[in-house]
């Protein structure tokens, strides 16, 4: 098949070498999406590794946005320029799992550079949404997220809002936000990063519903949406008619909406688990609860899938390069480096080994909702309506979807209508993208 471009076959003529003789560092290529305290992460993560061994100089580039990462990723494989490691969001899982001549699965770079592989020591739930229906783990979960509700206790106090019971479902999270509202305790009661994946994606696999068919994509490629059933529908009235009055305030289609939140403008914010360092950096003094549910829903809350972005390695390098991005992501898969990255991004540790050493250590009792995403992904044994989405072009899916959301929330149409024509763009793009 065909990936970015070119003929899967191609990409063994694709050949970037770093090592400028048999004595030199040989330099792995990173290119990443974290910005703010993640970015900071990275760099740590990288100066450390690089510290510990001399054989290999992990060089991190930050390449812009999830999506323009992705993008310049497949602009490079297609200039024969492609880095050692590209970082890519769950939503591009399904562009990469579709080019298997351009990258090699991560199993095969480990143990051909004769380290033991054993993905059981990592989180189910992550290590199968990264891996082949056979179990091939394809890529290395770096920073697998949960979306969480995050919520300012101060702007809460001032509502009259107890600052230790935050919102459970959504009815309760609306009745929360138009408090806010209309006290003066804050001039938005609610926003949210990424309405696509945490109000779509892990609404559905939270409250047990049907995202789409065939397992929302995992089970096979001839999908058909479902998204406008009427617990969706309800539920994007209901933020619709909240965005009338700046009740709900809407911030963009990625992370806009975490400035929003961090300026004290709103007072409850869903998003990532990972923005959190940057909500600990700003001062806030907040409060973590749970995703909420809605109550309607038979069996809620179930679990939640997995967010964030894995590592990636691209076909035709070096064997000394693929030792290097070996050596890499078994310095990752170090528990005390693991238990850095969970604990200072909010990101969950992908280990068990680095989760059960941060319990042992007493960090979530010392930081209480710590624990929350990795207890709503973990919690209950999935679903076929909760293993996660798949599909070979989610990233045009989406941007459907987030058109149709941004006529809804500027008047210009109803939830129904918004989610019955995501539902009828989306099916066609599916199907489009199978034929070609």
């Amino acid at each position: 098949m065909k990936f970015f471009g070119f003929a899967a076959g191609a990409a063994a003529t694709l050949t970037l070498l770093s090592t400028t003789s048999a004595f030199a560092v040989t330099q792995i290529s990173w290119w990443h999406a974290m910005t703010g305290a993640n970015a900071e992460v990275v760099d740590k993560i990288s100066k450390d590794f690089n510290a510990s061994q001399s054989d290999y100089e992990l060089v991190p580039v930050f390449k812009g946005t999830y999506p323009e990462t992705l993008n310049a990723g497949i602009a490079a494989f297609r200039a024969g320029q492609a880095p050692d490691i590209l970082q890519v969001f769950d939503v591009g899982t399904g562009v990469m799992m579709a080019a298997e001549g351009a990258i090699k699965p991560v199993a095969e770079v480990m143990t051909g550079a004769g380290m033991t592989f054993d993905k059981s020591q990592y989180l189910p739930g992550i290590v199968g949404y990264y891996s082949k229906p056979d179990g091939t783990m394809l890529s290395f979960p770096y920073n697998s997220s949960s979306p969480i509700l995050y919520y300012n206790k101060d702007i809460f106090q001032k509502a009259g809002l107890d600052v230790n019971n935050p919102p459970k479902t959504w009815n309760e999270v609306w009745e929360a936000a138009k408090k806010i509202k209309t006290s003066g305790a804050a001039s938005c009661g609610y926003t949210s990063t990424w309405l696509t994946w945490i109000h779509l994606e892990n609404f559905a696999a939270w409250n047990d519903v049907s995202w789409a068919t065939q397992q929302n994509g995992l089970a096979g490629g001839d999908v058909e949406l479902k998204i406008n059933a009427p617990i969706f529908v309800n539920h994007f009235q209901a933020l619709a008619d909240l965005a009338k009055d700046g009740t709900f305030k809407y911030g963009g289609r990625t992370s806009e909406a975490k400035q929003i939140f961090l300026a004290g403008e709103c007072g409850i914010f869903t998003e990532s688990s990972g923005g959190f360092g940057d909500i600990v950096k700003s001062g806030m003094n907040y409060g973590i609860g749970q995703l909420p549910y809605d109550s309607d829903a038979k069996g809620a809350p179930q679990n939640t899938t997995p967010g964030g972005a894995s590592l990636w390695v691209f076909g035709a390098k070096s064997d000394e390069q693929y030792k290097g991005v070996a050596a890499f992501f078994a310095y990752l898969s170090k528990t005390d480096v693991q238990e850095y990255l969970h604990q200072k991004s909010g990101y969950l540790p992908v280990t068990l080994a680095a989760y059960e050493a941060t319990k042992k250590s007493g960090f979530y009792d010392k930081n209480p909702g710590r624990e929350t995403p990795i207890l709503q992904m973990t919690g209950k044994a999935p679903t076929d309506n909760s293993k996660g989405v798949r599909l070979p072009n989610l990233p045009q899916v989406r941007d459907i979807q987030n058109e149709e959301l941004e006529k809804m929330l500027a008047g210009q149409q109803t939830a129904q209508q918004a989610l019955d024509n995501a539902v009828t763009r989306g099916n066609a793009a599916i199907k489009e993208a199978l034929e070609n």
